[in-house]
C-alpha cells in the first residue's frame, strides 16, 4: 500500500483534496474527518463544488448510514465522507484510496482507517493531510506503527512552472531546459553575457557621463537663502541653556 503524508494548511485541505482526485484519477475513496459537525459541512461542501459526496457519522439514523453505505458501494456515490464510525465493521472491498483529511485523535483510529485500503494484497492509496498543530498526534502514529514518518511538501499545480506540469522532476537542472527547449516546449532564456549587454545599450540620461566640474560662484547660495536655512535649522533645535552646578573639591 502506498502512503503519503502531506504538510497542507486547513484553508487549502480542500484543494489538496480535489487535485489529488484529479492527478490519480480516483473514482472512489473515502474521506475520514475527526468530528460529525466537520463531516456533515465538508460533505456540502464538495457536493457543491461537484464531486459526488454522500456524509457517514454517528448522528445519521441507521437507515441513512445503510443508504450512504449502499450508494458508495453501486457506485452512485465517489467519496464517503465519515467520522470513525466507518473505519470499523464495514464489508467494503476494493476501496481505491482512504484520505485522511484530518489526523485522527487517536493513533489506533490511523491503522483502522488506512485498513479500509489495499486490503489481502490489493493496490491502495492512504493519503494524510498534516496540518501545523497535528505534531503531536503524527508522533502518536509513529510510536504505534514503529516507523519514523516524512511529511511531504504538498505542491499545488498552480505554483508549479510549466515543465513541472508536463512531468519533468527538477526545472532547476539545465538538461531539463534544454531539451524542453529543443523540442519547443519552453522558450529559451538569453545568455547573461546577452542580459549585459542589453543592459548597457539601454539609454542613459547623460547628465550622470559628465566629468566632474567644479562649483561655480552661481551655486553659491544667496545671503537671505542662506539665513533661511539658518533659521530653520536653529528652529528644531533647542537652545543649551546654563544650569547652576556645586561641585566639591575632592
Amino acid at each position: 500500500m502506498e502512503q503519503h503524508f502531506y504538510s497542507v494548511g486547513d484553508d487549502d485541505k480542500r484543494h489538496a483534496l480535489h487535485q489529488i482526485l484529479r492527478q490519480r484519477g480516483l473514482k472512489q475513496a473515502f474521506v475520514f474527518v475527526n468530528s460529525k459537525l466537520g463531516c456533515a459541512r465538508l460533505a456540502r461542501s464538495l457536493e457543491h463544488e461537484g464531486l459526488k459526496t454522500t456524509a457517514l457519522h454517528g448522528d445519521k439514523s441507521q437507515d441513512d448510514r445503510l443508504k450512504a453505505l449502499e450508494s458508495f458501494k453501486s457506485g452512485a456515490v465517489d467519496l464517503l465522507v465519515c467520522t470513525d464510525v466507518a473505519a470499523r465493521g464495514l464489508d467494503i472491498k476494493d476501496v481505491p484510496a482512504v484520505i485522511n483529511f484530518d489526523i485522527p485523535y487517536n493513533a489506533e483510529d490511523y491503522v483502522h482507517r488506512i485498513g479500509r485500503t489495499g486490503r489481502a494484497g490489493a493496490d491502495g492509496l492512504a493519503v494524510n493531510f498534516v496540518s501545523s498543530t497535528d505534531a503531536r498526534l503524527v508522533s502518536d502514529i509513529e510510536q504505534l506503527i514503529k516507523t519514523k514518518i516524512e511529511i511531504e511538501a504538498f505542491e499545488f499545480e498552480e505554483n508549479l512552472p510549466d515543465i513541472r506540469r508536463q512531468g519533468h522532476i527538477n526545472d532547476g537542472r539545465r538538461m531539463y531546459r534544454e531539451d524542453a527547449v529543443r523540442r519547443g516546449e519552453v522558450a529559451d532564456k538569453p545568455s547573461r553575457m546577452a542580459r549585459s549587454t542589453a543592459r548597457c545599450n539601454a539609454p542613459c540620461d547623460p547628465f550622470f557621463d559628465k566629468p566632474y566640474e567644479p562649483a561655480t560662484a552661481s551655486d553659491t547660495p544667496r545671503p537671505w537663502e542662506a539665513a533661511a536655512v539658518h533659521s530653520m535649522v536653529r528652529r528644531n533645535i533647542k537652545s543649551r541653556r546654563l544650569v547652576p552646578a556645586l561641585f566639591k573639591a575632592g
